[in-house]
């Protein structure tokens, strides 16, 4: 056959990122609803303090906002598997701009209540989670499988640039006015919305019995609804098992679980440092900036490091990167020494969090996919509570330097776990680079029982 003959045949490369409409209809919306969550996460607790003079009643409120990020997780995985994602999002876009309007609403008019604020809290918290799942379960139907991994560093982008974006104009926005930063939230949430209809491609594959982006046939709802809680009890199982099961990705879950544990942690002892060292409100929010910055540099480089290292050695090697800087925290001897290295262990985690995702993505049928993420997502929301709770917990019991040292240990130890997990050595391929054929989705997933679902190993052979 001629060389002709032989390109003629081949597939045509797919179009960059740049110039994938739905893709860049779902990075912008998304982007402009981060900002404007951002902007009310910040704005919730002073305006409940301005409203109550109440310390406590503000530290409820964040607390009822956060709440649905560990009680509805694995709930919400099966919503995103069962239901069409694209109408999941609209719908939570709609729903959360109602709730944002009504807030606006209650303070022109002067009735506002805490009691409101926590209702619209709790329900924004549980709809920010569903959508967040779907949008993510969503980005390997829209773009190419080859360009995965830089639509999801994209993604990491985005997600830091908003945040550094939406957390200072929450603040200038409410003194401006207290209404301001939630109409902003109603604004973009509309914007959301509006990009999602434009969008034309499914946001998942076609089910056995159904049509792509349909819901379930009419004899699955029927079954669904005669044995409801046994059969939603054992889909929920089926997310859990499969991860359980995937060598790879279970370890890396349980990584991210205990670094997670550690960051969350060494936020609060940031912030205790920087005030014991005389520094004000405004020197931490710089910090916390130019954090982001550095996280967005390696969101940025993430993909060429992807390609070039192997899994295994980027596992490993963001491991004893952390623990290395959290020994230079711990023990350089000064506040700079400790500003820099926390700002540094920004730089790793979008590259490991593009690697890891994009493999995850990748060998996770889609139809598991939701439930798969609201798995590991369990995993990490549930240590960043935790590590909140550890950070006080050390540094009212030993204080700064001796928390940060016991901190640094537990980093170590994190990497020496990565070093000798069996999985993690085996994961010789590239990072980026996930296998040509996605595990095995569980046979017959709708009859197995609660927690049976079967599935081949991740781990390279």
């Amino acid at each position: 056959m001629s060389r002709v003959a032989e390109h003629a045949g081949a597939a045509p490369a797919p179009p960059p990122l740049r110039r994938n409409r739905d893709f860049l209809l779902l990075w912008s919306g998304s982007a402009v609803a981060i900002i404007g969550s951002t902007a009310s996460t910040v704005a919730y607790p002073l305006l409940v303090l301005a409203v109550t003079g109440s310390p406590s009643a503000a530290g409820l409120v964040g607390f009822v906002v956060l709440l649905p990020a560990l009680v509805f997780q694995l709930p919400a995985g099966i919503l995103v598997d069962s239901w069409n994602r694209k109408r999941v999002m609209m719908w939570c876009d709609g729903l959360r701009a109602a709730g944002a309007a009504s807030v606006v609403l209650a303070l022109l008019l002067g009735e506002l209540r805490l009691a409101h604020v926590m209702v619209v809290g709790f329900v924004e918290g549980t709809l920010t989670v569903l959508n967040g799942l779907a949008s993510t379960a969503a980005v390997p139907n829209v773009v190419h499988p080859s360009q995965l991994s830089a639509a999801l560093a994209g993604n990491e982008a985005r997600g830091r640039a908003a945040t550094m974006i939406g957390t200072p104009l929450g603040g200038i926005l409410f003194g401006v006015g207290r209404a301001v930063p939630f109409v902003l939230e109603t604004f973009a949430y509309l914007v959301s919305l509006a990009t999602l209809l434009g969008i034309r491609k499914d946001f998942q594959t076609a089910r056995p019995g159904e049509r792509a982006g349909a819901g379930p046939s009419g004899d699955a709802a029927k079954e669904s609804r005669r044995t409801r809680v046994r059969r939603q009890a054992g889909r929920m199982a089926e997310g859990l098992t499969w991860l359980w099961r995937q060598p790879l990705l279970r370890t890396t879950a349980l990584l991210v679980a205990g670094s997670n544990l550690l960051f969350r942690a060494l936020f609060l002892l940031m912030i205790v440092l920087l005030a014991e060292e005389g520094a004000g409100p405004a020197a931490i929010g710089v910090l916390v900036g130019v954090a982001g910055g550095c996280g967005m540099l390696g969101a940025l480089v993430a993909g060429r490091i992807g390609r070039t290292l192997r899994m295994n050695s980027l596992v490993i090697g963001a491991n004893w990167v952390w623990a290395l800087l959290m020994c230079v925290l711990a023990f350089g001897g000064g506040l700079w020494p400790a500003a820099i290295a926390y700002t540094a262990m920004w730089f790793v985690g979008p590259i490991w969090n593009v690697a890891v995702g994009t493999y995850q993505l990748a060998v996770t049928p889609d139809e598991l996919r939701g439930r798969v993420l609201s798995a590991s997502s369990l995993l990490a929301n549930g240590a960043l509570s935790l590590g909140a709770l550890a950070g006080g917990l050390l540094l009212d019991g030993f204080g700064v330097r001796a928390a940060a040292a016991v901190l640094a240990g537990w980093m170590v130890l994190m990497a020496l776990a990565a070093t000798f997990s069996r999985p993690v050595r085996r994961a010789t391929m590239t990072a980026i680079t996930a296998p040509a054929e996605p595990a095995p989705a569980p046979a017959e997933p709708r009859r197995t029982p609660a927690g049976a679902s079967g599935a081949g190993s991740d781990a390279p052979r």
